[in-house]
């Protein structure tokens, strides 16, 4: 088992080495708590990994959505390419969770597309949390929700050795008891076959499969294979089977769990029952004993989640087994964006809770359904060993649970600066955009512009566009195909001036711009709040020339705290680069940005002519061609997001609901 060991050209550069250090020692000193407080384009991800090698510790790195999650992954696997650096998001392209509304009397049925690619990665997640301890889970908030008990997963896994004397039924029902079939044919991801004295096994966490070679009934060799060719990859003196799906149980135990389940149910149709609930008992008991007989003869069933709490042995409001829980007790967790993923851990549950108990309480499911469900925030709080919060804005949680531990990095290791602030009266403010416009888009460099309202924003592009600026607007009413147009026009320099909202914020690092201006800058809120203002100024933090001009006729305790914080790190910034002979350089990025944060983009201008008639074609569908269309778009939807083009993939199913809307019209 390997030591977590950084391969790169690159050494910590600017104050990197210094957070290192602080973090490290924090972590020694057996802190709970520290933050990062890391501005745009310091390089947070490098220092992580070189904490990460310093400690030696597992660790899990929470990331608020799947797009930066596969970054993430993609960068942390360059960096570890001889660990165990997995990916564990939600499988789902598409999820519609089971639902009923009472007021109009509506069932809306669990209804999902889960991406098998994606599935195979979260099985090699906990595979290699159960063999090894050099592992790095790149995690997105799904691993708060119930996966099943890792007690159960990692007593069932089948272990083989060279030399083993095996019974070969006996082996096959121990493949078949973790949810592996037997398939002669095809040997894919989560089947076995036997082939004369050949047993050839494909993990479903697994690349390449695996051929066990027996003399009589003894192993006598085991080796992965490329199942295409037959090319031998790798001899291996043990191999461990995991099962091939997250909520296993043995079959002693799962008998027990379905006398709870109907135990539980008996109880629950005595209470419809004596309330006059006839047609809730019906549906209740219908659902269930379906359910237990699909257990009974398959070992597994459809949502079987829901009744993971007989299943895992857990009492009535205990919390799930998630997969925090198959990590050692000593590990580390970095959230990172701390500031955006921190409030979605605390929001999960609500949500799903609400959900559920109008299920339960409509005979749809029964109460211990209840307990399928995320943790709580109080839950997740007591399962962290040790976390770092990292993000360039952590808010006063972060700050309050770390007590002062947090180390800063500030330095960029281009150089860069932060951009210039200006505030300036609204009198005359429109007029004054207008010639910082022509100024800067006469360098060829682009301006964003963040105004308070999406009705503002449109009568702002409109004036810009009647003055022969070439200007476009951007807010949440645009799907997510006309925002990604939009983005891709803009590096395309098909128009200069971007106006929008709070969509100018997290992630959207173009180089090109250098002038962001803040409408309402003294208008406090959510939208010009401390950590708002100092996400929209991140924005022109990637060029040279970057500065920020916020219109108000005073000035806020967050746009002063945004003027002083810039000063401070600009001096520091300028002191550092003078020291040390550096030259800020504008940051050069190929426009792959658009794919890596959003979706691939299309240059063809023939395909965005089809994007821009899409709604024209599907109106001149009948039903037997759209039904037959949207299967070919799920098959599409499913090969982006297997290539983790999660955003394409949320494209194609913007457009299957559209042809499903148009359907049922």
């Amino acid at each position: 088992m390997a030591d977590f060991k950084i391969i790169s050209e690159f050494n910590p550069a600017g104050d990197q080495q210094q957070a290192i250090d602080s973090l490290v020692q924090g972590i020694k000193n057996n802190e709970k708590h520290q933050t990062l407080l890391g501005i745009t384009g310091s390089g947070k991800t490098f220092t992580m990994a070189n904490i990460i090698e310093k400690v030696q510790k597992p660790t899990l790195i929470i990331s608020h959505n799947k797009t930066l999650a596969a970054q993430l992954f993609s960068e942390f696997k360059s960096l570890f390419p001889e660990n165990a650096v997995e990916l564990f998001i939600s499988y789902y392209d598409y999820y519609q969770p089971e639902a009923y509304m009472p007021v109009s009397d509506t069932f809306i049925e669990k209804d999902s597309s889960i991406n098998e690619e994606i599935d195979r990665f979260r099985i090699k997640t906990t595979a290699s949390l159960s063999g090894r301890k050099d592992v790095i889970i790149i995690a997105s908030v799904s691993c708060i929700y119930g996966i099943g008990s890792p007690r159960s997963y990692k007593s069932l896994f089948v272990s083989l050795s060279i030399g083993d004397t095996i019974d070969i039924k006996k082996l096959f029902k121990q493949f078949v008891n973790i949810h592996y079939n037997r398939n002669d044919m095809v040997l894919e991801p989560g089947t076995f076959r036997l082939r004369g004295d050949v047993i050839e096994i494909f993990p479903r966490y697994e690349e390449f499969p695996v051929r066990i070679e027996l003399f009589g009934d003894e192993i006598e060799k085991i080796h992965s294979f490329n199942s295409l060719t037959s090319e031998i990859l790798d001899t291996k003196k043990y191999l461990s089977i995991f099962p091939a799906k997250h909520f296993v149980v043995n079959r002693k135990e799962l008998d027990i769990a379905m006398e709870k389940i109907r135990h539980e149910l008996s109880e629950r149709l005595i209470y419809f029952k004596e309330n006059g609930m006839l047609l809730e008992a019906q549906r209740l008991e219908q659902r269930t004993l379906f359910d237990l007989e699909m257990m009974m003869e398959l070992g597994y069933c459809s949502g079987i989640e829901n009744y993971s709490r007989h299943i895992d042995g857990r009492k009535k409001g205990e919390r799930p087994y998630t997969l925090l829980d198959f990590f050692p007790e000593d590990y580390l967790i970095f959230a990172d964006e701390s500031h955006v993923s921190i409030p979605q851990l605390n929001a999960m549950y609500n949500g799903d809770r609400s959900r559920k108990e109008t299920l339960v309480e409509h005979g749809f499911r029964l109460p211990s359904a209840l307990d399928n469900r995320p943790m709580k925030f109080i839950e997740f709080e007591k399962t962290v060993n040790q976390i770092i919060y990292v993000s360039a804005t952590p808010s006063n949680y972060e700050f309050e649970q770390s007590k002062g531990v947090f180390a800063e990095q500030i330095i960029r290791p281009t150089g860069l600066l932060d951009p210039k602030i200006y505030v300036r009266e609204t009198k005359g403010q429109i007029d004054n955009i207008i010639k910082e416009i022509k100024q800067v888009s006469s360098t060829g460099e682009k301006i964003l512009i963040t105004t308070l309202t999406k009705k503002m924003a449109e009568k702002l592009t409109d004036h810009l566009k009647g003055k022969g600026i070439r200007a476009n607007y951007m807010h949440s009413d645009i799907d997510t195909m006309g925002r990604v147009q939009i983005l891709s026009s803009l590096r395309d320099n098909e128009f200069d001036v971007l106006v929008g909202i709070n969509l100018l914020r997290e992630g959207l690092d173009i180089p090109e711009v250098s002038l962001i201006v803040v409408i309402d800058a003294d208008k406090e809120g959510f939208l010009r709040s401390k950590t708002s203002l100092l996400q929209v100024a991140g924005r022109a933090a990637r060029n040279v020339n970057g500065k920020v001009i916020m219109y108000g006729d005073k000035i806020t305790k967050s746009m002063q705290h945004l003027i002083d914080e810039t000063d401070r790190r600009r001096k520091i910034q300028f002191d550092f680069n003078k020291k040390n002979g550096i030259t800020p350089k504008t940051v050069k990025k190929s426009n792959n940005i658009i794919a890596s944060m959003m979706v691939e983009k299309n240059n063809n201008k023939k395909n965005k002519s089809k994007l821009k008639s899409f709604d024209k074609e599907i109106e001149s569908f009948d039903k037997i061609e759209a039904l037959d269309f949207i299967e070919k778009l799920k098959r599409k939807m499913k090969k982006c997001a297997q290539n983790f083009q999660f955003e394409e993939a949320a494209l194609i199913r913007d457009q299957i609901i559209k042809i499903n809307g148009n359907i049922n019209e």
